[in-house]
């Protein structure tokens, strides 16, 4: 009888030091506050642009909306400018604290974003209109000489270039590839294709063939990629394979790049008709004819809103759900820059040399800066500041303190 008590003794005794080691080993092991939220960063695919602190390529995400998070102050201080050899149509692109720009000088630039120091410079054929765009610590840019050049974001080393047959004004996008293992990289050509390429290493993956010239920069978005054609086409292409899904006739040409938001494809065109699209049916929901002018301007959306400049050197706000006016805004010069909505302002610039922001809500102006030259790039915004260049060659970069 003793000899089973204290064989049920020693067992439970074994259990008990079990149950303790595995509850040590449970405590050694919790994770901290915080790790489930970084596992789900590293698993999900990176999206560009909607972080507060980047603007990772033009319009600032792959859907080509135009609108920064954050806010702005209402009278913005200039922090730095930068010069570079020639115009600057380009926009600019930020990163992890460098900012990319391309110049008529034939060179893309990065500077370092406080300061406004040149970090590296990379020389191209010749002119270099189209925005650069970041993705994986690598820059993919076009440039007038035909190619599409991938660079080290952080040293400017060439890591390969693709050549198309015509010049590539419009900025490169991005999209996960079908397997989600690979990056491609989108990018619209004077050789009247859009080019799909690996990102590692320049490979085509298919081309798209249109009746004339792509002078603007796909969306990417809802599965598809939409880019607008000089054969007053807007194409919606499958982002799988490069096949045809549908096309919308704007009757046109359509110079400027398109917005994908909900369904809806948004875009003007050279006759001063600016539509929304619903991009499954390919039928035009609404026309705004409120100018007679050619958009090269390229939208702004959010859930309420569309706004747009004109070469009638008006920026227009209609509403998104039915085309309606909302407000115009009346500048000195035309409005070929495209604009950004941050908060309840939107910055755009203006060929009459100016920097100009306005009130989202009824397009009043809380305040302007006069660069004295044409302003027809883009301004990109993160963190507080925003960054635009202009005709004279300069680099400008605006923050709530000097």
């Amino acid at each position: 009888m003793k000899i089973v008590i204290k064989t049920i003794l020693i067992l439970v005794i074994v259990i008990i030091a079990g149950l303790c080691l595995v509850l040590a080993a449970m405590i050694i092991n919790r994770p901290e506050p915080g790790d489930k939220e970084t596992l789900t960063e590293l698993t999900e695919p990176q999206v560009a642009g909607q972080a507060q602190s980047s603007w990772q390529m033009f319009r600032g995400g792959q859907s080509l909306l135009g609108t920064a998070a954050g806010t702005l102050a209402d009278s913005p201080q200039l922090a730095w400018k930068f010069k570079t050899g020639g115009e600057i149509k380009s926009s600019p692109a930020i990163d992890e604290g460098l900012v990319f720009i391309g110049s008529a000088d034939a060179n893309v630039y990065a500077i370092d974003l406080a300061k406004g120091d040149k970090v590296w410079a990379y020389p191209t054929g010749d002119a270099v209109e189209a925005t650069p765009c970041v993705v994986d610590g690598c820059v993919f840019v076009g440039s007038s000489d035909n190619f599409l050049y991938a660079l080290n974001a952080k040293t400017g080393e060439l890591k390969w270039k693709y050549e198309t047959d015509g010049q590539i004004l419009g900025a490169a996008n991005w999209t996960r590839a079908p397997d989600g293992r690979s990056v491609w990289i989108l990018a619209g050509s004077y050789d009247n294709k859009l080019h799909c390429v690996d990102s590692a290493n320049g490979q085509v993956m298919w081309t798209y063939e249109t009746d004339s010239y792509i002078n603007g920069s796909p969306a990417v978005g809802e599965g598809i990629v939409a880019f607008g054609g000089c054969d007053a086409m807007i194409h919606i292409v499958s982002l799988t394979d490069g096949s045809k899904i549908n096309h919308i006739d704007t009757g046109s040409f359509v110079a400027a790049s398109p917005a994908i938001y909900e369904g809806r494809v948004y875009a003007g065109n050279y006759d001063g008709v600016f539509i929304s699209a619903d991009i499954a049916s390919g039928k035009i929901a609404w026309k705004y004819t409120g100018s007679d002018s050619p958009y090269f301007s390229s939208p702004a959306v959010n859930r309420n809103v569309v706004v747009f400049g004109g070469r009638d050197n008006r920026l227009h706000c209609v509403g998104r759900d039915d085309g309606k006016p909302v407000w115009t805004f009346k500048s000195l010069g035309e409005v070929d820059s495209s604009p950004v909505i941050c908060g309840d302002k939107v910055v755009v610039g203006s060929q009459d040399g100016r920097l100009y922001m306005l009130r989202l809500s009824d397009g009043s102006k809380v305040w302007s800066y006069e660069i004295g030259q044409a302003v027809s790039s883009s301004p990109a915004v993160a963190d507080g500041m925003v960054i635009v260049g202009s005709d004279d060659g300069y680099l400008y970069a605006f923050s709530a303190k000097p």
